[in-house]
Formats: structure tokens, sequence, C-alpha cells
């Protein structure tokens, strides 16, 4: 009891003089801090288990244990349990991909136990010098290990991650006695057993109710993006305090963020595609701080963030799953009496997600075609391999970790090697787990019509032993924010999703051996000027009459002529402006694209001259995957045939994918001796970026 008495002093000294542990907390505590044995807690968002490993860690360093190691998915996570951990005097340390220049000094502390907690991500498992010169400074002597987010570890889990399969290995070689913790919210009991079997029989699984009482939950379907950003301007003031606003892309929280500040709201985007880390934080802590009240936010902001007076959590597209529905909409409420998660089911949901269904494991040739790359050279590096492998970058990057984790593949520094190692394409797995994603996806689509209590169709998905009708969400209770917006606003969405800026920006390098320069950088030069698209593929009004058009019609209309002008003339207007216009061939679409450009350039009074032409059958470009095949594919036949004007130029295509056809031909036309190249093309293929 002495031990109980002195933790929660400890945990007052955290959280303050009147706090007391909530139930479940002392016995995951006790359980590793002084039984030393493996458990899995399972427990609400906002339950505290970060407390759980906090204090065992104190208790553990103050009986002469090495320090903990805390394996956490997200920098933001690891940025608010520093903070915390400083609170009751840890030393806690992370070691990460923006700070490498400060790990001599942080082997140097482990070194002289001068750290009680290390944080890393599970990709530092991967990382060699983390695995040369940082882990054995602690290997031995490691006091506990800490797995967040445990449901990273299966297969079966909502965000399941590679990397933390090398997690199972450290588990393995651990000296015995030695604690080791997991802590999830989001793990049904198929994702329990999984991790169960993963980290021992031996393993106590510690399991509280998962209700969120504070929350206020209800589902509206609004097919249109443009109805879904009128709902927030309309709605968005009804609630009190600081919220997010969870998108599937990172384009699209743009897109959010800049429409909700238009309307006189203090938004800002937030996904991984940021310029660096430090950007990321000062976001978050602005949030934190409330000098912003919306965070338009992807998955980068997922797991672990911690802001306690969150007042709503709302989700611009359905999420993937139920259980990832949770886990998000769990960030709010967690110090308020009363916060709401409204989910705004959209059109373009479905597609989107199944995408990624389709592209979350490589195919079995994908595999097949990166060894026998591998088998017959003695080593490649990356670049390397997508050279001789039609396979797109992610693609690659997936391929390449699942074989070395395998052991079918190893690496040393940059270069890839086959190892003599049998391998063999576990399609059973792989296809149960696709099959576990579908039904996912079929799940959340139930839970948006479903028309009883929201939150206990939540707590069933997640096998949660006490489920009631919990007598708070918008279906409970019979109130219910409604869908319908006034027609203006949803007039004022639309014509601004029209009329958002899709810019193309310029590649400065090309694949390695492409271009007759010596180096991969293209010379600027050559460079094309910063372009512009009409409309995003099948979004929106100008999107979806360019889908209909091209595969329908088989001719642009005069309204997206007269659109594309407009927006030459009057948004774009590009310095200095094109005196004559040429465009993209298609051996397929002869006329499609020609008769486009050739009416534009009509109306803007400037001539039309057709220069370029096929000079070797090729295949479509849409099948090439990777940068080096799509530029190699339009280098290698594409060709100028008459004389080049000297003056500004719109170069113009219907719809860009990749971006190297209007580069290469850029290049090509500059080289030639045109003046500044501008593309400009109908619609940019919808981008799936969702970090």
């Amino acid at each position: 009891m002495e031990e109980k008495k002195y933790t929660l002093e400890l945990l007052r000294k955290m959280l303050g003089p009147d706090a007391n542990f909530r139930q479940g907390q002392w016995d995951a505590i006790e359980t590793v801090a002084i039984k030393k044995q493996r458990a899995l807690v399972v427990q609400r968002t906002g339950w505290g288990k970060s407390m759980v490993y906090f204090l065992a860690t104190k208790l553990l360093r103050e009986k002469g244990n090495g320090p903990t190691l805390l394996i956490s998915p997200l920098l933001s996570l690891m940025r608010n349990q520093l903070e915390a951990a400083e609170r009751i005097g840890l030393k806690a340390l992370t070691i990460n991909s923006d700070n490498d220049k400060d790990w001599p000094e942080i082997n140097e502390s482990l070194q002289k136990n001068n750290c009680d907690l290390l944080i890393i991500s599970p990709e530092r498992l991967n990382n060699r010098e983390f695995l040369q010169k940082v882990l054995p400074s602690i290997s031995g002597r490691i006091g506990m290990l800490v797995i967040d987010e445990a449901h990273c570890i299966s297969d079966w889990g909502h965000d399941f991650r590679p990397d933390y399969r090398r997690i199972v290995r450290i588990i393995n070689i651990l000296p015995r006695g030695v604690p080791v913790l997991g802590t999830t919210a989001t793990a049904n009991n198929r994702v329990v057993g999984d991790i169960h079997s993963q980290l021992g029989q031996q393993l106590l699984v510690l399991r509280g109710p998962l209700d969120r009482e504070s929350l206020r939950l209800q589902s509206i379907r609004l097919p249109s993006r443009a109805g879904r950003l009128a709902w927030l301007a309309h709605n968005i003031h009804k609630f009190k305090g600081s919220g997010i606003i969870y998108c599937l892309t990172q384009s699209d929280t743009e897109c959010v963020a800049n429409w909700l500040n238009q309307q006189g709201f203090s938004a800002k985007a937030y996904h991984a595609g940021l310029e660096g880390q430090d950007e990321r934080l000062l976001l978050e802590k602005a949030f934190l701080n409330n000098e912003i009240s919306i965070l338009v936010a992807t998955v980068a902001l997922g797991m672990g963030f911690d802001k306690p007076d969150i007042g709503f959590v709302i989700h611009f597209q359905s999420p993937s799953s139920v259980i990832t529905y949770y886990q998000q909409v769990g960030r709010a409420g967690r110090s308020l009496d009363k916060a709401y998660g409204i989910l705004l089911a959209g059109e373009e949901d479905q597609s989107i997600h199944e995408y990624f269904i389709r592209t979350a494991f490589p195919s079995p040739q994908a595999y097949l075609d990166v060894l026998n790359a591998l088998q017959d050279n003695e080593g490649l590096s990356f670049g390397g391999i997508l050279d001789r492998v039609n396979i797109s970058w992610g693609m690659a990057e997936k391929v390449l970790k699942l074989l070395e984790i395998d052991g079918a593949i190893g690496r040393e520094n940059a270069v890839y090697f086959k190892t003599p190692n049998p391998w063999h394409y576990d399609q059973n797995r792989i296809e149960q787990v696709l099959a576990l994603r579908k039904t996912e996806l079929n799940e959340i689509g139930s839970y948006v019509d479903y028309q009883g209590c929201s939150m206990a169709f939540l707590l069933r998905s997640l096998n949660d032993s006490q489920v009631s009708n919990c007598g708070r969400c918008a279906n409970c209770q019979g109130r219910k924010l409604s869908a319908a917006v006034p027609d203006c606003l949803v007039s004022d969405a639309e014509r601004y999703l029209d009329t958002i800026p899709i810019e193309i920006v310029p590649k400065r390098t090309a694949p390695a051996g492409l271009l007759p320069e010596k180096n991969n950088r293209i010379p600027a030069d050559f460079q094309n000027m910063t372009g512009r698209a009409l409309s995003k593929y099948g979004e929106t009004g100008m999107g979806r009459i360019v889908a209909n058009d091209k595969y329908n019609n088989g001719k642009f209309s005069q309204e997206l002529i007269r659109a594309s002008v407009n927006m030459i003339l009057y948004h774009w207007r590009p310095d200095p402006m094109p005196e004559w216009v040429c465009c993209i061939p298609s051996t397929r679409h002869p006329l499609l694209v020609p008769e486009l450009a050739k009416a534009i350039a009509d109306s803007l009074g400037i001539p039309f001259v057709p220069l370029f032409r096929k000079t070797t059958p090729s295949p479509e470009q849409k099948g090439m995957l990777n940068h080096s095949k799509q530029a190699k594919n339009v280098f290698q036949s594409l060709g100028i045939a008459g004389n080049v004007y000297q003056q500004p130029v719109l170069l113009i295509d219907d719809i860009i994918d990749s971006g190297w056809t209007l580069t290469i031909a850029g290049y090509l036309l500059r080289k030639a001796g045109s003046g500044f190249v501008y593309p400009f093309v109908l619609a940019k293929a919808t981008g799936r970026t969702i970090g």
C-alpha cells in the first residue's frame, strides 16, 4: 500500500492535487512495475494510459532498473509525452529523423544511465545507425519495454505497421523478468488475440469499459463537397471551444481550412506534407494554446495527441472503419462535460477507401519482380530498383520493407541485396486481411445510417463487454443537427471549389541517366514555369464535365473552353503572357487535345502550332508506375517536328497525372529555343495522399 500511496503522490504532481487513479490504472502499474509481468492495457481514449507507463518507469528506476524503451508511432504523441514525463522528474529523450544531430549526446546519456525513458518510432528499429550505435547502449539492461498503440502490431489492427513486427524480435531477446506493456484504445477481440499470441501466453489483458460519457455523436450524409463545406460554415459556430476536422487527403485539409478562413473562422491545415516537423510542432502548440480554433487534419494528427478541452471532432469524410472513427473522435471532450463528434459522409468516401484497400498490399508479381531484379544484380539502390521494375515509389517501399522484415533481402547502407533465405507469398493471410478491410468499410457505412444508439454501435464493434444505449447521441435524444443549409451558401462553396488555384509545380530533377546533362538536375533554363489546371478530375462541376466529355462525348465542350480562357486571362494571368499554343499529341485520341488547344488559341487570339509528334509507339503513360518509367516512356517517344517560336508558349494537355509528359515536352521546347513554357490542363488527376 505504501507504493500505491507514493505513486498517487506522483500522479498528483503530474495532474494536480485533486487527481486520483482511474479504475484500473493502479492495477496496470502494479502488474508491470511491481509484479514485473507482461500486460496489455485496453482502455478508452483519454483514460490515461500514458500515466501508467510514466509512473511505472518512475518506480522501476527508483529500484535501480534500466531505462524504459517506449515505442511510439507518431511524433506528435512523442512531444506530448516528453512534456508530461518532466513533471515527475523523469528524464525522457527521443530519437527520431528530425534530431539526428543530437544522437551522439543522447547515446552518451544512455551510456551514463542518465536517461529514464527513451522514446523511438518503430521505424527506428530498421535504422542501421540506431541498431549499431544506440541500441547496444541499453541492450541487456532495458527496465521496461512499452508498445504504445499496440494494435499496430497486429495484421488485424486498423493501423497495422510492418515495422511493428520488429518489436517481437526485441521482446524475444529480453532478459527474463523484464516487464512488457502494450497500450491501446482500439483493439477488438480479434486484435487482442493476435497481440496475445505475439507477446506470449503469459500476457495479462487488462480491459476496461470504452464508453466516452462526454461525447454526443451524430452522422449526416452530405454527398457533395460543396454541401459539406456549406454545412461547416453554417454550423461550426454552434460548437463551443476548439475542434479538429479530419479529412482523408492532404489536399482536402488545405481546401477545408482555406474555406473556413474565408468564412471568418481561425483554421489551419495539418498533414505530413507540411515543410518539416517544425511547422507541425508550431501548429500543435498554437492549437494547444488556443491561438488556432480549428485544426483541419489528416491521420498525421491521430493517435495520442492530447488537448483535453477539444469541444468537437468533425469528419469531412467517413474514416476507413468504425475502430478508426472511435480512435479519432476520442480526441474530443477529455476534460469537458459535453463534446461533439459529427461524421459527414460524402460521395467520394467509398472510392477513396477502395483505392487504399487495393493498394494496401503489393501484388505477388511486385515481390517477384523485385526479387528477380536483385537476383540478377549483386546489389541495387532504391532508384536502381525503380529503374528496372515497373512499380510505384510507395509500393516499392512496402515491398522492400516487408521482404527485409521476412529476411528475404538485406541492406548494406543504401544498397539492397537478395539473401539465400527462402520466401513465399502468404496469399491466404493477405486475402483475409483485405476481406476484413472491406467488411470494416461496409460497417462504417452501416454506422452512418444506423438509427439506434451511435455509441453502442461503436462499443459493440470494439467488443466492449459493457454496452448500453448512451442516452446522449442524436439518435437517442431525437434531436439532430439538420443537414439542410441555405442554397446561397452551397452556391458560394461550389464557386469556391471551382476557383481554387490548382498549380502544376515544375519538376527540378529527372531520373538518373535520362537527360544528356551530367547530373540529374533539369537545367533551370529548360524547366517549365508554374502551370495551372482548371479542375480536379471528376470532382465538382468542371472536373465532372472533363470526365464526361472525354469518355462519353469524345469532344470538349464550349463551356470548358470558355472556363479555360476565363481562368487564363482573369485568374491565372501568366507573366509574360504566352504568344502561341502547342499541345501534347495522342495516338489513341488524335483530335481531342489538338481541337481543344486550337479553340483556346483562337479565343486568346494567338496561333496554334501542332509541333509535337510521337516518334515511336509507346505504352500508355498511365501504365507506367514510377517516375523513372514515366519519364523514360515520354522521352523515348516524343519529338518536335517543325520550327519553334521564341516567344512564351502555352503547352496544353487534357489531364495531368505524374507530370512527366509536360515536363519532358517543356524541356524539349526550351532546348529547341522556345520562350517560357506555361503548362495548362483541363484537369489534375485526384491525388491520394493521406498522411
